[in-house]
C-alpha cells in the first residue's frame, strides 16, 4: 500500500499517473494548496519543503517527482515504465527524466512563480520573456527529437519519462505558445491523451482542462 499526498494538476501529477499504471494499491491524500495545508506542520513533517508530492512507502515518506517515479519503475518492472537495467536504453530514461525535472520544471516555477527568484518588480518583468524562452526552446528541442525518433521519448517504448513530459505540458496550456503549438508534441499529447491512465487521473483528480 502506497499513500499519496498530492493536489490535483501539480507535480504530484506525473507520480499519480504512475501508481495507476503499476496497478499498486495506494491510498490518496489531498493537500489543499490554496488554503495552505503544505504548511501545517504535520504535513512538514513529511515533507520539510512544503510542496507535493509526498509518498509514503512502507509508511516512510519520500519526495521529489522524478526520484518517485524512478522508485516506482524500479519496485514495479511488470509495469514496463522503464527499459530493464541491463538495457542501454536505460541510461537515455535517466537522461530524459532528469532533463525535466533539471531544465523544463524549475523554469515553470520560475514562470508560475516569479517572485521566487527576485522581490524587485522590475527584475521579475524582465524574467518572465527569458523563461518563456527557456521552456519554448525545451519544446523545440523535444519535438525535434520525437519527430525523428518518436512516437515516445523512448521511441516505440512507453516509460515514466512520458509521465513527467505529458504533465508538463499541460502546464503550459495557456501560455501564449503552449507545447501542442509545435506538431510532433500536439500528436505525442493526443496519443497520451488517449492512455486509460490518464483518463483515470482525471476522474479521481477532478481535472477537466485540456482534455
Amino acid at each position: 500500500m502506497y499513500t499519496l499526498y498530492y493536489s490535483p494538476g501539480t507535480a504530484s501529477m506525473c507520480v499519480h499517473q504512475a501508481l495507476i499504471e503499476t496497478g499498486a494499491e495506494y491510498r490518496l491524500i489531498e493537500v489543499d494548496l490554496q488554503a495552505g495545508e503544505q504548511r501545517d506542520p504535520a504535513y512538514l513533517k513529511l515533507n520539510p519543503g512544503g510542496v507535493v508530492p509526498t509518498l509514503l512507502i512502507d509508511a516512510v515518506p519520500f519526495t521529489e517527482s522524478a526520484a518517485l517515479l524512478m522508485t516506482l519503475a524500479t519496485r514495479h518492472p511488470e509495469a514496463g515504465l522503464a527499459p530493464p537495467e541491463t538495457s542501454p536504453r536505460r541510461i537515455e530514461w535517466y537522461q530524459w527524466i532528469v532533463y525535466l525535472a533539471n531544465t523544463l520544471q524549475p523554469a515553470f516555477r520560475s514562470w508560475f512563480y516569479p517572485g521566487d527568484n527576485s522581490d524587485d518588480p522590475d527584475t521579475q518583468a524582465r524574467l518572465v520573456p527569458a523563461t518563456r524562452r527557456k521552456i519554448e526552446g525545451a519544446w523545440t528541442r523535444i519535438d525535434a527529437h520525437l519527430a525523428a525518433q518518436g512516437p515516445y521519448l523512448l521511441g516505440a517504448e512507453f516509460s515514466a519519462a512520458d509521465l513527467m513530459l505529458i504533465m508538463l505540458m499541460r502546464w503550459s496550456r495557456n501560455m501564449l505558445k503552449p507545447a501542442t503549438e509545435w506538431p510532433a508534441l500536439r500528436q505525442y499529447a493526443a496519443r497520451m491523451k488517449d492512455r486509460p491512465s490518464w483518463k483515470q487521473l482525471y476522474a479521481l483528480e477532478g481535472l477537466t482542462e485540456w482534455t
